[in-house]
């Protein structure tokens, strides 16, 4: 433990000199993890943490689950080459089979699968694809219009085009954590159906179990024409794949990164096998496909979106009765196992968002000293983010919120812009 602790106190010093200040994440959560199982991290200093930042929702079953790590030493010790592009691989195409078995029937019997880095790169993928289906270059994405009746011309309406694609987050989590509702994603697959624009879903962030459903867009009812993959299909390592139906993959897609191009490219391949390429060399990374696969068939087999959607339930309940003991926090938005606190200004009001996004910071910081290391997120930085596992017990949950709710109390008592606590419905004490 003694050399661990030189460690902590070693990396913690280099790191402000050896990496840059936009590295915010860092330096807001000083840890130096060793250790890790599950919900909980270990860090260099011997101190034990309950994780609900989930690697940005990339661990749905938390750190180093035996499914994940049986997986990863089967393919080291198989002797299998670890990076091959995307050529067909056993491993690749048992993830294949394991990804269509997760989706509607409706969209797996006609889908293609095509593997990309991570990053922006699944989402650029998706928006060459619909662009290049439709001839058309307009894509839209749902928070960029006030109003789902402006996104598409009316019928007879003369001057605009339809768009190419229309690009819809489930959960816009990185902006505050906003789920889209249900009737709104209904309404918008009706106008793209009729005017045949693309339906383009990230699922990013929301998938794999993590809003209460194995993808986010089944809660509505919907089928999307394309999907957009990433963080937690890749098993806790990069992974991400665009999915799509068959009718919008056609010869003379953009070409590989290797300048070879469109000319003569193969249309993609059936459903079942594995899927037409994106860019970039790294993809389809083998391990990634491993741990990728056997968390897949791990959510599905023990049904762990229904426990992500009964334990979240209850998680925003009691995060709900929070804010209404205190005016420092404001909205509670959230489904299944996501949820987003907004921290609000001293009278109890949305606005001054300086004093808001330092009350976030310092709830993180609270939480952090009483071992629970949370999110904060939005444009104002305001949001305070719980991303558990999906593993999470409820008596892991009991402790993640009773920590929380241990530090908005210290933050409520010591406001870090020194104006008196408010508790909602009272006046300062």
């Amino acid at each position: 433990m003694a050399r661990e602790s030189g460690a902590y106190e070693g990396a913690s010093r280099r790191q402000p000199v050896r990496e840059p200040a936009a590295r915010t994440y860092a330096r807001a959560l000083p840890v130096v993890p060793v250790r890790a199982r599950g919900l909980t991290i270990e860090g260099a200093d011997g101190r034990r943490y309950l994780d609900c930042v989930s690697g940005g929702g990339t661990l749905a079953l938390g750190h180093n689950h035996p499914v994940v790590l049986e997986a990863i030493r089967a393919v080291l010790d198989s002797g299998a080459p670890l990076h091959v592009m995307d050529l067909t691989t056993p491993v690749e195409d048992a993830f294949v089979t394991e990804l269509l078995r997760t989706l509607p029937p409706e969209l797996a019997g006609h889908a293609r699968v095509r593997f990309c880095p991570t990053g922006t790169d699944p989402v650029a993928s998706a928006v060459s694809l619909v662009r290049a289906a439709t001839g058309r270059s307009r894509v839209i994405t749902v928070a960029d219009e006030p109003f789902p009746d402006g996104l598409f011309p009316r019928d007879g309406e003369a001057g605009q085009e339809p768009p190419a694609g229309l690009l819809l987050e489930p959960v816009r989590s990185e902006a505050g954590v906003f789920p889209a509702a249900d009737a709104l994603v209904r309404h918008l697959r009706a106008r793209t159906a009729e005017q045949a624009v693309p339906l383009v879903v990230d699922e990013t962030g929301t998938g794999v179990g993590r809003t209460g459903a194995y993808w986010a867009f089944e809660h509505s009812g919907v089928t999307p024409d394309v999907l957009i993959l990433a963080k937690a299909i890749g098993g806790s390592l990069p992974l991400a794949a665009v999915v799509h139906h068959e009718d919008l993959g056609e010869p003379g897609e953009p070409g590989d990164s290797d300048g070879a191009g469109a000319a003569g490219r193969p249309a993609s391949p059936p459903a079942g096998g594995p899927g037409a390429s994106g860019t970039g060399a790294f993809r389809g990374n083998q391990l990634a496909l491993a741990a990728g696969a056997a968390t897949l068939a791990h959510v599905r087999e023990h049904r762990l979106s229904e426990h992500a959607a009964a334990l979240g339930g209850r998680m925003l309940t009691r995060l709900r009765a929070l804010a209404a003991e205190f005016a420092c926090l404001g909205d509670v938005r959230g489904r299944g196992l996501m949820a987003g606190i907004e921290l609000t200004a001293p009278d109890g009001t949305p606005g001054t968002p300086g004093t808001a996004a330092r009350l976030a910071a310092a709830v993180r910081r609270e939480c952090l000293r009483r071992g629970l290391i949370v999110d904060v997120t939005g444009p104002g930085a305001n949001v305070v983010r719980l991303l558990p596992p999906l593993i999470v017990t409820e008596e892991q949950m009991s402790a993640v919120l009773d920590r929380l709710a241990d530090a908005v109390r210290a933050v409520d008592r010591h406001r870090p812009d020194g104006t008196a606590a408010i508790r909602a419905g009272h006046g300062p004490r």
